[in-house]
């Protein structure tokens, strides 16, 4: 923390310009997906058809990764709509009693997934010019979380999802869009905080280490704090070990991701070690799958 304090005293013009540029990288690339999204995910979880598709979905997600009906609707908004929309999902389940106790690490774990907005869209077709890399990553990513989430599932001290209870009526939506639009407005504007400042980090962080290490090197050290950053500079020119140090951090998230994330997993008091431990298993998986796939495919 004070070698970030004094290299913004030193080298002010240099990294007030890369916290310029994370501003201007979320307000192009976050804030169009992020909001709509959080706002949406946060309507639909007061809806009746939320309540519906959660009784639904109860024996398959109990059965695979022990987690509730709700947990299951989380994890696939999460999968439409990327990390901070599912972070905040469970949060606001757990807040609402729709989440059990035994459940949260599992449910914070599976609905960690990037939408195919990003994966295939940007990081497909916008970084490596190519929408069939970005489905590569995309399901590569998918194996990771699921993979491990089944695994830990397996854990014999895992406990099965008690009954949760639904919201005894649902509210109308002139009571939930309010809450619902300034809610989602300062959680985005939590994530823009996260990706200024660690982009900025990143920037420093490449700056100290970069001419000493090979430039994949670099890239993946920076993406572990802003993973957008990295993994623009791993795509632009794919190979499978690039490919694959991108699904890593796509899955893992970097700090940045995590911090997102977290500012929102807090309030439900699972334990960030565990959390961080079970991302890191998952992008390890996301990785071994995606270098296999670009080997088998020829990239």
């Amino acid at each position: 923390m004070l070698a970030a304090f004094l290299a913004f005293l030193v080298f002010p013009a240099r990294y007030l310009q890369c916290v310029s540029d994370g501003v201007s990288l979320w307000a192009a690339s976050v804030l169009p997906a992020a909001l709509p999204f959080l706002f949406l995910t946060g309507l639909l979880a007061e809806t009746p058809l939320f309540a519906r598709l959660s009784r639904a979905l109860a024996p398959l997600f109990a059965r695979l990764f022990k987690v509730s009906g709700a947990g299951g609707c989380a994890a696939l908004l999460s999968l439409l709509s990327g990390y901070p929309a599912g972070a905040k999902t469970v949060q606001r389940l757990y807040a609402q009693g729709r989440i059990g106790k035994e459940e949260r690490l599992r449910c914070a774990c599976l609905a960690s997934t990037s939408g195919p907005a990003f994966l295939v869209g940007v990081a497909g077709t916008a970084m490596t010019g190519s929408a069939a890399l970005g489905w590569l990553l995309f399901f590569s990513h998918v194996t990771g979380i699921l993979g491990v989430s089944f695994l830990l599932a397996r854990n014999p001290r895992a406990q099965r999802p008690a009954r949760a209870p639904m919201p005894a009526e649902i509210r109308r939506p002139s009571a939930a869009i309010p809450e619902t639009l300034a809610s989602s407005v300062l959680s985005v504007l939590t994530v823009g905080g996260a990706v200024a400042i660690f982009y900025a980090f990143g920037c420093m962080l490449t700056d100290l280490l970069a001419p000493g290490l090979p430039s994949d090197a670099a890239a993946t050290l920076a993406g572990l704090l802003e993973m957008t950053a990295g993994c623009s500079r791993l795509l632009s020119a794919p190979t499978p070990a690039t490919l694959a140090a991108a699904a890593f951090l796509t899955t893992f998230g970097g700090l940045c991701v995590l911090i997102q994330q977290w500012s929102f997993l807090c309030e439900t008091q699972i334990a960030f070690g565990r959390f961080i431990l079970v991302k890191f298993a998952q992008g390890l998986l996301a990785a071994a799958v995606c270098f296999g796939l670009a080997c088998a495919a020829g990239v």
